[in-house]
């Protein structure tokens, strides 16, 4: 056997081998988005846990511990801003560095970024990469089956879905640099810093992550209104979703185009931002820790500050731990919620409120369909919202018992926290700084969930399911 004989055989089964790795790599992908997005976080989360663990990424040039690095890693790449250590002392300017690259790779979402290298790459965007697109625009296409009703973004529009997230992320956070920076240097921060510290805080406020890159967080800006409100619309644009804004993009004044998506979603979101600040105001006027020290004007502007920063935002002018254990509930309840739907906020998301809250209407109608604005909302929507809420629940309970009963800490604090990492809002009562190594790990995990999104993670458990082709005999239940 020549040389050259051994050297052609080797050849092919290498490249026999590359495409049994393709082809595994297209099925996953394309059979299973869900679990493919899975992956590709927890690929995320390993990576940045080993960049958070070199010697060169602390600022005492030690290697940071196991269970730190992964949490920040975790909050980073989930866009929470919970951290268990000082991130402006801890980490040098390489880690720093590392926390403004991770928070805007975990913003844009994994299937979408993945999408927008591809188009990048290969300035074309085929039917499998739009299909795993999609899956960040629209957890219903997790399942893997057919979506027949109208969409908010359809399979044909995914393309300018995607130019629009690109774009929109540089567009907005640049412009929220350029309006930050002025406010830095009033406040008597460095020219040359303040180059650094006005994109950090503009990729900090449109990802909704809540970090800050000095020691004294927003304490030097708590009269600062013009910075404070650059935040709040950062933390907004942010919330709203890309479907939002790309229907925005495209039809910014014509209301009657907006699709039912956009609707619900600055409706509710509108509702709930001042909703949440008349709860908070009612119930923390007299708190001489908190408002009740401010004059009418501070407390009015601070509520809105508080509840939109509840909603996914993280910053805190505050000390959250200070709240009336009435508040801690409330800002929960807010947190719960989130902002919305494939958005860098957190929680359950607006519309899966809003959808909730029609069907609810309805039935109390005696309606036999939801409907909203003319448009009828299909029943699988409205399973997918029970399902959201109800796997949702069912992690907070789980987390808030398990650290519960690790730290023996109040009730409230540790509801309030657990909700923050779920929701990935970023504000604690500072529970989370003091947690064992063991309640580390569960917060983390309860983090992942909340961002993964809980469809996400039952279609990922469920993506070997088929398809049912018969049904069984109806009996009725009591229910209620």
């Amino acid at each position: 056997m020549t040389g050259r004989t051994v050297g052609t055989r080797l050849r092919s089964r290498a490249l026999a081998r590359m495409n049994r790795i393709r082809d595994t790599f297209r099925d996953l992908t394309t059979s299973s988005p869900a679990r493919f997005a899975v992956m590709v976080f927890v690929v995320l989360i390993l990576v940045f846990t080993a960049l958070y663990s070199l010697p060169a990424a602390a600022a005492d040039g030690r290697a940071t511990p196991l269970a730190d690095a992964l949490f920040t890693a975790v909050s980073t790449i989930c866009v929470t801003g919970l951290s268990t250590v000082d991130m402006y002392a801890h980490w040098s300017p390489l880690g720093h560095v590392i926390t403004y690259i991770g928070v805007n790779v975990g913003a844009l979402g994994v299937l979408t970024l993945a999408s927008i290298l591809g188009l990048v790459i290969s300035k074309r965007l085929g039917l499998r990469a739009k299909l795993i697109a999609a899956g960040d625009t629209n957890p219903l296409r997790a399942h893997g089956g057919p979506v027949n009703e109208g969409q908010t973004v359809r399979l044909g529009e995914v393309g300018q879905m995607l130019s629009t997230v690109a774009l929109s992320t540089l567009i907005i956070e640049a412009a929220l640099a350029v309006l930050i920076y002025p406010a830095l240097l009033a406040a008597g921060i460095d020219p040359l810093s303040a180059l650094w510290e006005a994109p950090y805080y503009a990729a900090m406020s449109f990802t909704n992550t809540g970090f800050v890159p000095n020691a004294e967080g927003l304490a030097p800006f708590a009269d600062d209104y013009y910075f404070l409100t650059v935040l709040m619309i950062g933390v907004f644009l942010g919330s709203i979703g890309f479907p939002v804004i790309f229907t925005l993009w495209r039809h910014t004044w014509h209301v009657r185009r907006w699709s039912l998506h956009t609707k619900l979603t600055l409706i509710t979101t509108v509702v709930l931002f001042f909703a949440g600040a008349v709860a908070v105001v009612s119930l923390e006027y007299a708190n001489p820790k908190t408002f009740g020290a401010m004059d009418a004007w501070d407390t009015a502007f601070q509520s809105l500050f508080l509840s939109a920063m509840t909603r996914s935002g993280g910053f805190s002018l505050i000390d959250i731990g200070e709240l009336n254990g009435s508040s801690l509930v409330v800002g929960s309840m807010l947190m719960f919620v989130g902002g919305g739907s494939a958005s860098t906020a957190g929680g359950i998301k607006v519309t899966t409120l809003a959808v909730l809250a029609l069907a609810v209407w309805s039935e109390a109608k005696g309606r036999q369909q939801v409907e909203a604005f003319g448009r009828r909302i299909p029943s699988d929507v409205q399973r997918v919202a029970l399902s959201v809420v109800a796997w949702g629940a069912t992690i907070v309970a789980l987390s808030t018992i398990t650290i519960a009963q690790i730290t023996k800490a109040p009730i409230e604090f540790v509801l309030f926290d657990v909700i923050s990492g779920f929701a990935t809002v970023g504000l604690s009562t500072g529970l989370t700084a003091e947690l064992p190594d063991s309640g580390i790990y569960v917060m983390a995990a309860t983090m992942f969930m909340g961002r993964v999104g809980t469809v996400t993670l039952a279609a990922a458990i469920a993506a070997t399911a088929r398809s049912q082709l018969y049904s069984m005999p109806v009996e009725r239940p009591i229910v209620g």
